[in-house]
């Protein structure tokens, strides 16, 4: 009995028993009484393999209550040099330290969530049995629907393989680069359940194939307008936006392929990985330019982002939305300090702080900047003010109106500073990035808005296509892919800030970004840095820069620097005296690599762990 139990429960616990668990993971399933061949004649339960997947994506980039940790958002943040997570106990702040032992795997639970995921899509396609699944009388309509769902069967495989690449590939300590075990069949609980990780090339190559299969069924894009005939909207178009489309499969492709052509998994530098990258990026852009862009309140690069309209034109790809008040209202509970009603559970680092250029985009260390390090926090980037929480900033009402709160980040007697209460950040610093202005806890009638996960979006697709082409042709060449790198950056520098801010430049004559076109004539090494630190900008508190500084490098010197925040005193004539080298943290990794998680390699002898977790063999 015991061998039996270790086997159903290896590779995300085998939880996934047809005869016994289906209940579990099909939506809906009214009732317990069904086997798992019964789903089979419920067109309901069949599509119900597919749409469950979605249900099991992140909703948010934090917690969604003080006692609950999403790990794929911000906290992820707070393991990088962006961020410091408050809790000392929390596990990705040891991890941080090196100090995360095999009970506190804050990854075990993607793992298993993505082979869920997996094994219900891998039943859906298995014989094509979904696809030839009856699911309406009219043929045409029937046709919709099924190719619809067999295309998001191939693309959610593609997601959820991605995800544990990203999270869990890395060097063995076999010297090899593996990737994770490729499942493309519904696992059999009697047979044997030993399975070894794939390398990382063939684990690519296996996202680019399902990538593909799901662009050949599915639509463009979920949107009304392209559907032709106005009779099938309701079996397509826009009510299926949030679920994977053809061109969130490019899109897809273009972050595998940007990841694959990085130097820590493209040791030779092969060229043509960078060039899929750019491509695919590339395809995306047009779309959302062209197609998206050629509608009224379709897309339009100059607009600033809005983390609160499930529509925000700006979208590839997002998740499903939350709407309870302890959801609607998380990301201000969990940055706000605790004088504004909140937890205060991560601060942003001044190494972040430090990254925003100033008003007129040059580096602060630039002799040409207009920064101050006296006055550290006047004309910034416009992004800084829509980022980050500093000493004196106000919180104003929608950003315009009355002032909600005042942040005081002193030492001697600031009711915000660190070490005053627990629900204060580390660093001095607060985070405003997703926080809708428009909510007071004080009003007579709060207003609570929701929040999703923009997993993909235009800002993604410019980053990645500029990386990416000024690996393969420079920063200014616009001839072979229709546009250079730098005007994808100069896009994101010239919009508006969410808070409605106009930005550095404008893609426009007359209205120059003199340090970008300086960075750009200097060549591709210049330009990289500049991109990089445009990511960092962007992309922060989303939880992507942990796998950046990985992809990014070759060795742990970057990892484990030291992180800092202000230490701020207030003087007698009500100015500020500002210390921003005041160390925060130290930290400590000895792998460049999540681990693989430690039940699956004390149960399956053939798993191979990654290099630097040797407590966890």
């Amino acid at each position: 009995m015991e061998t039996m139990n270790r086997k159903i429960i290896s590779i995300a616990g085998l939880i996934l028993l047809l005869a016994i668990s289906c209940k579990d993971y099909l939506e809906p399933y009214p009732s317990g009484i069904r086997t798992g061949e019964d789903i089979w004649l419920y067109q309901e339960n069949v599509q119900g393999l597919v749409s469950r997947c979605y249900d099991y994506m992140s909703r948010n980039y934090g917690s969604t209550s003080s006692a609950s940790y999403n790990n794929e958002g911000v906290y992820l943040d707070g393991a990088t040099d962006d961020a410091v997570i408050t809790s000392s106990t929390n596990a990705l702040r040891r991890m941080a330290s090196g100090s995360l032992t095999t009970r506190q795997d804050p990854f075990l639970t993607y793992w298993n969530r993505d082979y869920q995921s997996i094994y219900l899509v891998n039943l859906f396609l298995k014989d094509r049995r979904g696809y030839k699944t009856r699911y309406l009388l009219d043929p045409h309509l029937n046709n919709l629907v099924r190719r619809r769902l067999q295309g998001e069967a191939y693309a959610l495989r593609a997601w959820f393989q991605w995800d544990l690449l990203q999270k869990f590939g890395g060097k063995g300590i076999n010297g090899e680069i593996l990737g994770f075990p490729i499942i493309t069949e519904p696992l059999d609980p009697s047979g044997e359940i030993n399975y070894a990780r794939n390398t990382y090339d063939e684990c690519v190559a296996q996202i680019i194939k399902d990538c593909d299969s799901a662009y050949k069924y599915l639509p463009l894009a979920h949107r009304d307008f392209l559907v032709g005939n106005k009779d099938d909207l309701l079996y397509s178009g826009g009510m299926y936006w949030g679920r994977m489309d053809g061109i969130s499969t490019r899109a897809l492709k273009a972050l595998v392929y940007l990841t694959w052509a990085s130097p820590r998994f493209n040791p030779g530098n092969v060229i043509a990985r960078w060039d899929s990258a750019a491509v695919n990026a590339k395809k995306v852009m047009d779309f959302k330019l062209n197609i998206d862009g050629s509608v009224a309140n379709g897309f339009n690069p100059t607009t600033q982002v809005n983390w609160f309209n499930p529509n925000f034109p700006g979208i590839v790809f997002a998740s499903r939305w939350v709407t309870s008040n302890a959801d609607m209202e998380a990301m201000e509970r969990l940055f706000y300090p605790g004088g504004f009603q909140g937890y205060g559970e991560i601060g942003a680092t001044q190494e972040l702080v430090n990254s925003f250029p100033d008003k007129d985009g040059y580096p602060i260390n630039d002799s040409r900047s207009c920064y101050d390090p006296a006055k550290p926090y006047e004309n910034r980037d416009p992004r800084f003010y829509s980022t980050i929480f500093y000493n004196t900033a106000q919180a104003k009402k929608n950003n315009t109106g009355a002032t909600m709160y005042t942040f005081e980040n002193w030492e001697n007697g600031g009711k915000d500073a660190a070490g005053v209460r627990s629900s204060n950040s580390l660093t001095n610093y607060h985070i405003k990035k997703f926080v809708h202005m428009g909510l007071n806890w004080s009003d007579a009638t709060i207003n609570r808005q929701p929040h999703s996960k923009f997993f993909i979006r235009w800002t993604h697709m410019c980053l990645a296509f500029a990386e990416a082409a000024n690996k393969v042709v420079g920063p200014t060449d616009d001839a072979k892919y229709g546009i250079s790198a730098r005007t994808a950056i100069q896009y994101l520098r010239a919009r508006k800030t969410p808070d409605g801010m106009n930005g550095i430049s404008a893609p426009v004559p007359g209205n120059p970004d003199p340090y970008l076109e300086e960075v750009a004539n200097a060549g591709q090494a210049e330009f990289d840095i500049l991109v990089k630190n445009e990511r960092r900008i962007e992309t922060c508190f989303e939880g992507l820069r942990f796998f950046d500084m990985r992809r990014w490098t070759t060795d742990l010197t970057e990892l484990n620097k030291a992180v800092h925040g202000a230490g701020i005193i207030q003087n007698e004539d009500m100015s500020f005296t500002y210390n921003l080298n005041y160390e925060v943290e130290g930290r400590t990794y000895t792998s460049a690599y999540l681990p693989i998680p430690y039940s699956e390699i004390l149960r399956m002898s053939k798993m191979v762990q990654n290099e630097g977790w040797d407590g966890w063999n």
